[in-house]
């Protein structure tokens, strides 16, 4: 980075700066999320943000060790703030939804499904990663890059219903305040 090598232990603490940054970023998407109350806007909109994130971070994250640290801190925020925020509300959602009526075991299912999920995405990414670094770096953070862009278009369905709920309550208050 920058010119000078990085040993182990020292790149091994700078990588810990990505788990900050999604610390914030969970924090944050969980805040705007609720601010919003807009979960799917939220985790397509920090997703679609991972994307220039990333590619910020291959192509100018060696140039000094502050970039490297500052990029690291900006990709953890936007490829972890949605993470948490599924992982953690969407579950929280699912207990409240109509069609599980109080059915705790359907919504451990649930649950279960989008842990596995995670955890499957967490089996197979490293040893893709392990994989598509020993061809190059850049075909890393391609796959990483496609990874966000699959993430945010499967997210497309929710974005445009809650935009619809959004703004039929938008019209619907407007149509209220010309009454009054």
């Amino acid at each position: 980075i920058g010119g000078e090598y990085l040993s182990n232990s020292k790149a091994g603490a700078l990588s810990t700066l990505f788990d900050i940054g999604g610390v914030f970023g969970g924090i944050l998407a969980g805040h705007i999320s609720d601010n919003l109350n807009a979960r799917a806007i939220t985790a397509a909109s920090f997703m679609y943000c991972a994307i220039p994130a990333l590619f910020f971070y291959r192509v100018y994250g060696s140039t000094s060790l502050f970039c490297n640290a500052a990029l690291m801190i900006i990709t953890g925020l936007f490829v972890n703030g949605p993470y948490a925020l599924i992982t953690t509300a969407v579950s929280a959602d699912l207990g409240t939804h109509g069609s599980l009526k109080g059915n705790s075991r359907a919504l451990a299912t649930v649950t279960g499904i989008i842990d596995g999920t995670g955890s499957m995405g967490a089996a197979i990414g490293p040893l893709l990663t392990g994989y598509l670094s020993t061809q190059s770096w850049s075909a890393v953070f391609t796959m990483l890059i496609v990874a966000a862009l699959m993430s945010g278009l499967l997210l497309t369905r929710l974005v445009a219903a809650e935009v619809k709920v959004k703004l039929r309550a938008r019209s619907s208050m407007l149509e209220q305040s010309l009454l009054v």
